[in-house]
């Protein structure tokens, strides 16, 4: 799941370098966590989430064909006070 998510993302984004995206497997479930540049987070996110929703449903239509329950999470680094 990795692997796609990485492929899809970098895709997107204008800074491929700064993309990071994390797998993690747990008993029933499997997190992925896609952590991008400042810059990229809102091509990844879409007008009111459609590019993020249409990530989730790729993945998880991947996951479903092996089987497998995922999740993918867009995490922020933002330290800034808002």
């Amino acid at each position: 799941m990795k692997s796609l998510v990485e492929l899809l993302v970098k895709a997107l984004v204008d800074n491929p370098d700064g993309v990071n995206v994390t797998e993690t497997s747990g008993n029933s479930i499997t997190v992925v966590e896609i952590s991008v540049a400042a810059d990229d987070v809102g091509k990844i996110i879409g007008k009111e989430g459609r590019i993020a929703n249409a990530i989730r449903t790729v993945v998880k239509a991947a996951g479903a064909k092996q089987n497998k329950k995922v999740t993918v999470e867009i995490v922020t680094d933002d330290k800034q006070p808002q």
